[in-house]
């Protein structure tokens, strides 16, 4: 993502595929909770901010930074205002997608569907922008394949002239899911590089070898959702897709 509540609710749902991202309705408010720093304690957080916890309050219990928790309280207050609303116009589903709502979490909200919310997100043409992650902090213009999608750009980083051939890998590691199921996909690749086809990537884990940068010809660093999938599948218009 390009702004931090972006960035933060995307990776809370690449850890997890059952969170919709920082949902203040997971956990209960439990100040002890909110003391001891656990893996659930971001969601005890987001329902205490619904509580209406002030950042000092929080800073307090949790001795987390004040900046991060006033990026929280933007979620969940914007995350009110959707519940709030008896229609979504333009605006409001722009912002709630720059601040990385996905359409599930929006549909949640607002008592909707996921399809019901992408098909309006169609019709308003928001969609997300293609960027190049930045391996050289902007010191000069990155040349990398790293790719990630956000709803905080203007532009394309680069063309999309198809043909490609796009592989969904296996996402994080988990007990009984791991290394073996990335060697699949990355099996996959080689074989279709032995036969000259342009191929892309899309994955988040870092330590696997699917995602090196010389595996594929694209790699999106994003989450394997519904959503997500379809939007890059719209963008570059791939030959194909090979799901496992």
């Amino acid at each position: 993502g390009r702004n931090f509540e972006e960035a933060f609710q995307k990776a809370l749902r690449m850890v997890d595929e059952n969170v919709n991202g920082f949902d203040p309705y997971i956990k209960q408010v439990n100040e002890n909770e909110l003391r001891e720093p656990t893996d659930k304690r971001m969601f005890v957080l987001a329902a205490a901010l619904r509580e209406n916890y002030t950042v000092d309050k929080l800073y307090e219990l949790t001795k987390i930074d004040r900046w991060f928790l006033e990026k929280f309280k933007n979620i969940i207050d914007y995350y009110k205002k959707l519940e709030s609303t008896t229609s979504i116009n333009y605006e409001i589903l722009k912002k709630a997608k720059q601040i990385g709502f996905s359409d599930k979490q929006i549909a949640a909200a607002v008592k909707s569907t996921e399809l019901a919310v992408r098909k309006l997100r169609e019709e308003y043409n928001i969609t997300p922008f293609v960027k190049k992650i930045d391996t050289v902090a902007a010191e000069w213009p990155a040349s990398t394949n790293y790719l990630y999608l956000t709803y905080n750009g203007s532009t394309h980083d680069l063309d999309f002239p198809g043909e490609f051939v796009m592989v969904l890998g296996s996402g994080v590691y988990r007990i009984g899911s791991s290394v073996e199921f990335d060697w699949c996909a990355v099996g996959c690749l080689r074989e279709l590089k032995n036969q000259s086809k342009k191929t892309i990537m899309v994955n988040y884990n870092p330590e696997t070898v699917s995602t090196d940068y010389d595996m594929s010809n694209r790699l999106y660093f994003e989450e394997i959702s519904f959503e997500v999938v379809m939007d890059i599948y719209k963008i570059e218009q791939p030959a194909g897709v090979i799901l496992c």
